[in-house]
């Protein structure tokens, strides 16, 4: 979807030579990215953006000074997408301990389409780390457009009424949504909020938002005034003072207390900015620090328990010494594999033994529907035996096979259980998604939460959609260990090697918070609090009844197996939005308990729980409402609500229609594609109906014989051949549709018989 999206982008770009911009030799054509980087990659959007579908594109003319182009017949099928130009565009920022919560305010206006035509526009937003979209809000000249969650109720019957084309997820947190039947000319006001993970990294949080605007979204009128402005605002919870490091555009500092800053930038510029939003900072403490926040529900949570958030800072400095380590990892090399997920994860294993300590201690295990081991027992990580692996890894891990999980897994914990004065590791790599999953957690809990000290970290890694992300994340959230994935293949080694890091650097094991325990009631999420890293701050939430005392005190082990013990104040959380802060992690874990259980009630309580926040979930599905301009009842929610957190109307006595957007969601994996070893990111095959194939071979016969030229140009060269040579033409491309190859330039050349 992501190349077809660029390419069509591309087609746009030509398409738009097409608009007349008046007499001024200044004013130029949109200039595409350069020669060397011509990809349909190179066009993805690096900010939020907005574009014109154009599927008629006789209808591509200035709506100010009409060309009076000849008519043009033909389609554009896939869409050619126009980017729309953007007269205003406005950043904020709020950052609370390890999140952010991000709205882009700007308008776009429709330059490409005649006054008297209306298309489809297309809002395309890529989000920063772990982005989760929350919200869209659009004013239209005649419409008003907000987006809001629903519960699923029957899933057969919303396939029925959603439309691939109404929105989803163009690429992983690249967010997309459809606005309907724009006018030519009139601008579009959208709004649009997402949360999204700070980056740590030796003590510095960071906040990485896109903001790479395209030379060719600037407005032609060179007269027309452009400010870019950005508000960010940081409050850390700590208590502490904050040391600003880095930022990307000049800052003016607005405000400065203990634990909290504020910024502003506003600027007139000729151009849109050119370099994503950065903003870093440190938290002025070297040692392990922690705390405690607490916050009432507000009258209208479906919760009325009290919110808690306990947290650890690993600091900046670490005398303390890391785990000595015993780590199998145990990698899925079944069919499916081949390729870049598989060379990517051969990559990141080769770095992570690397750096192993030369105390520490690993094997292999490879899988498919057997099990291949790269040593009948533990090895230390010595310079020779870590060459071994790697060649090892070379000559065996080869794509090939089904998929069976549970063999290798009780094999690795067997492995690991004679371990002592070490920290165990099992680091599972797999991009299929298996039957028993249900069965191997019920196995993995037994082994788990047995004797021992320091038990085995079960730590998961997912490549792809197909592997089910609930399924790993619930085998890592029982064993203390850490989950991540990559949804995009060409991640898979970046996002290995962070969680393998965060893994080697674990500094504290086996932490608890004992005032859990005095408490009347507490839901802790995750239930089993992981390890603290060095590379990573750990942050727990829940709900609670009783008393909190003034002091609390986690515990756990060093490095060295001596005890740690840390007084964590707590406080009131007055500026810190609890239940928003943590919502995205308790609906994860909530969801994996959900699916090991089969529990209606849990999912029933994580999609009030997303329709309250907004943060989307396998139990909901985002729609777009349309309203009327005039229609005070339904333009939008009262008080000062965001429209995304008010609650969903399965009937609307209000007037307004309601467009539904694909499931947002990861899903539970598919047995079918594993089975079928279909890789990651590819489609599952259909059989197309007759007609689709016939528009198939036609699009592929053009796109050679054009050389690969747009549908523009085929049909520019069709507008100008005379009465007669477009009669031969009709006759001769009628007889090639017969054999499936190019009936749309019968269609075309039929048209030119007209005249034009």
């Amino acid at each position: 979807m992501a190349e077809e999206f660029g390419r069509s982008v591309q087609d746009g770009l030509k398409l738009s030579k097409r608009i007349y911009l008046g007499k001024d030799r200044a004013v130029t054509p949109p200039k595409p990215p350069s020669h060397m980087d011509k990809s349909p990659v190179a066009y993805l959007p690096k900010a939020p953006m907005v574009y014109a579908v154009i599927s008629n594109p006789g209808i591509v003319d200035n709506p100010d000074i009409p060309s009076y182009q000849p008519h043009v017949h033909g389609r554009c099928d896939p869409p050619a997408l126009i980017p729309l130009q953007m007269n205003r565009i406005e950043l904020e920022a709020d950052s609370y301990l390890d999140t952010a919560f991000v709205k882009i305010s700007g308008s776009w206006r429709v330059h490409c389409v005649m006054g008297s035509e209306s298309c489809d526009c297309r809002l395309a937003v890529p989000m920063g780390e772990q982005g989760s979209i929350l919200g869209v809000e659009i004013e239209a000249s005649r419409k008003l457009y907000y987006t809001e969650l629903v519960a699923i109720e029957d899933k057969k019957d919303l396939e029925k009424e959603v439309r691939i084309e109404n929105g989803g997820f163009l690429k992983p947190h690249t967010f997309t949504i459809t606005i309907p039947k724009v006018d030519g000319g009139s601008t579009l006001s959208i709004k649009v909020s997402w949360m999204q993970k700070l980056l740590y990294h030796n003590g510095e949080f960071s906040l990485i938002v896109p903001f790479i605007f395209p030379e060719y979204v600037t407005p032609h009128v060179k007269k027309l005034p452009r400010k870019e402005k950005i508000q960010l605002n940081v409050t850390t919870g700590t208590g502490t003072e904050i040391v600003c490091k880095t930022t990307s555009h000049p800052l003016k500092e607005l405000r400065r207390e203990v634990g909290k800053l504020g910024f502003s930038y506003e600027s007139e510029v000729l151009t849109w900015t050119n370099i994503d939003f950065t903003f870093s900072y440190a938290v002025s403490f070297s040692h392990i620090f922690g705390g405690v926040l607490l916050q009432s529900p507000s009258v209208h949570d479906v919760d009325q328990r009290d919110m808690f958030c306990a947290f650890l800072f690993p600091g900046g400095h670490h005398s303390r010494k890391v785990f000595r380590k015993e780590i199998m990892f145990v990698v899925d090399i079944s069919g499916s594999m081949e390729g870049a997920p598989l060379d990517g994860t051969k990559i990141a294993l080769s770095a992570a033994l690397t750096n192993l300590d030369s105390k520490d201690s690993f094997n292999i295990i490879a899988f498919n529907g057997e099990t291949y081991l790269f040593s009948s027992s533990m090895e230390l990580a010595s310079e020779d035996t870590v060459e071994r692996a790697v060649e090892w890894m070379s000559t065996n891990l080869i794509a090939g096979g089904d998929t069976n999980i549970l063999v290798p897994l009780k094999q690795a914990t067997e492995m690991l259980s004679k371990s002592g004065g070490s920290i165990p590791f099992i680091f599972l790599v797999t991009d299929g998604a298996v039957e028993d999953e249900r069965h191997i957690c019920d196995i993995m809990k037994s082994h788990i939460t047995g004797g021992g000290s320091i038990r085995p970290r079960i730590c998961t890694f997912g490549i792809g959609s197909y592997c089910n992300h609930h399924f790993l994340r619930m085998l890592a959230m029982i064993s203390r260990g850490q989950y991540d994935a990559a949804y995009d293949i060409d991640s898979v080694e970046s996002r290995m090697q962070k969680l393998l890091s965060r893994i080697s650097s674990t500094i504290i094991a086996n932490i608890t918070i004992k005032a859990f325990d005095d408490l009347d009631e507490v839901e802790v999420y995750p239930s089993r609090i992981p390890d603290l890293s060095s590379d990573n701050p750990l942050i727990v939430s829940g709900r609670f009844r009783g008393n909190f005392p003034d002091i609390v005190v986690a515990t756990g082990f060093f490095g060295d197996l001596s005890n740690f013990s840390l007084d964590m104040k707590v406080q009131k959380a007055k500026d810190i939005p609890l239940h928003s802060v943590s919502a995205k992690q308790q609906i994860d874990l909530l969801t994996a308990q959900a699916w090991f259980s089969e529990n209606k009630q849990l999912e029933e309580k994580v999609a009030k729980l997303s329709i309250r926040t907004g943060v989307i979930s396998e139990y909901t599905c985002m729609s777009l409402l349309e309203t009327d301009r005039g229609n005070q009842a339904a333009e939008s929610p009262g008080g000062h609500k965001l429209p995304w957190q008010v609650n969903p109307q399965k009937v609307d006595s209000q007037g307004r229609r309601r467009i539904f957007i694909r499931n947002l969601g990861v899903g539970f994996g598919n047995l079918t594609a594993t089975a079928e070893n279909l890789r990651p990111g590819a489609e599952e095959s259909k059989l197309p109906e007759a007609a689709e194939i016939i528009i198939k071979a036609a699009s592929n016969c053009c796109s050679i014989m054009c050389d690969q030229c747009c549908c523009m140009c085929c049909v520019q060269c069709c507008s100008k051949i005379n009465n007669q040579f477009a009669i031969v033409l009709t006759q001769l491309c009628t007889a090639l549709a017969c054999f499936g190859c190019i009936e749309c330039c019968s269609e075309i050349c039929c048209g030119g018989q007209d005249g034009h």
